[in-house]
């Protein structure tokens, strides 16, 4: 949790002070890109806020209404984010950028006074200034979620990034590296489409670079709801490793076959197991008990996510 809380913070630092640079560029250029990569990084930085609340509740203790904690927190923040900040700004984006294909007006061309130095610039230099420093400002913060992200596919040996999307239960990480991938391409397609219609004179690259950015951060919505959806449903293992544990427990001396064998996330990296397993009729009930107590640290040794176990001996 540890880990994840940094990503966030590094990148809530950054999205605020961008999203702020990228409106006062708007205000000077009255580029579509700009205020579509505006809502782009106002969200960004309601999104990390969301996901440092879902981690404070995460780490909240269990109690009588929690018996399992708060984990789930996470992915209902997560969620939340989806829908109501990726969503919201990708739709406004992509709205601005259509109302500016449809009504296409250049972007201003004045001239901006630096305050400390009284030099005049063109005001579209602001913009470049403003989207060269959000792309390498969030590659950084881009940096520190793909070392985490690589991190946990070396862990559990996933064999590409893709599958670690579809697998993690770790959304806070998943949520921090894709929006800042994202927030990297979008303020690339905003540059490249200010550039261009300050070369042509065509606003119509600024309008559509707009919509393009609208429409990525809705497709993002979409993809990272879909994730937040299996884990709020109770998703369980990926199936190698949950097979991996019923090996665990079916070669263990005494038992004599397993009846019922679940586990389930209720929480970022925290799993319940649960099994109804046929020991041997002709031990007893005390060293039916050690081999219980044996089998659940082998579990929680063969998969450092296991939390909670539950095995019930059946006649």
């Amino acid at each position: 949790m540890a880990e994840s809380r940094s990503v966030v913070i590094a990148a809530l630092i950054a999205n605020a002070a961008i999203a702020i640079l990228k409106f006062v560029g708007f205000l000077i250029t009255g580029s579509a890109a700009m205020l579509s990569e505006t809502y782009h990084s106002i969200s960004d930085t309601g999104n990390q806020i969301f996901l440092l609340i879902g981690i404070r509740y995460a780490g909240k203790d269990a109690d009588r209404q929690h018996p399992f904690g708060y984990g789930k927190a996470q992915f209902f923040y997560s969620f939340l984010v989806s829908v109501l900040l990726f969503g919201i700004a990708g739709w406004e984006s992509a709205r601005h950028g259509y109302d500016a294909i449809v009504h296409p007006h250049a972007p201003g061309e004045g001239t901006t006074v630096l305050p400390l130095i009284g030099i005049e610039i063109p005001g579209v230099w602001v913009n470049y200034a403003v989207l060269i420093g959000a792309i390498l400002f969030e590659a950084y913060a881009l940096r520190k979620a793909y070392l985490e992200m690589e991190r946990q596919r070396e862990e559990h040996g996933w064999e590409s990034f893709r599958e670690a999307f579809r697998k993690t239960s770790d959304v806070t990480t998943l949520t921090a590296f894709t929006e800042d991938t994202i927030a990297v391409a979008g303020a690339g397609i905003a540059l490249f489409g200010v550039y261009l219609s300050r070369v042509t004179g065509n606003p119509i690259f600024d309008a559509v670079s707009a919509l393009l950015i609208g429409i990525l951060l809705m497709g993002f919505a979409l993809a990272l709801a879909w994730e937040n959806k299996r884990l709020l449903m109770g998703e369980s293992l990926p199936a190698n490793e949950e097979r991996e544990l019923r090996r665990v427990v079916a070669g263990w001396t005494g038992v004599d076959r397993i009846e019922d064998f679940r586990t389930v996330y209720f929480g970022p990296e925290e799993v319940i197991v649960t099994g109804d397993v046929e020991f041997d009729p002709r031990l007893d009930t005390t060293t039916i008990d050690e081999r219980i107590t044996d089998i659940e640290d082998a579990l929680r040794e063969a998969n450092p996510q296991v939390r909670k176990i539950y095995i019930e001996p059946e006649a």
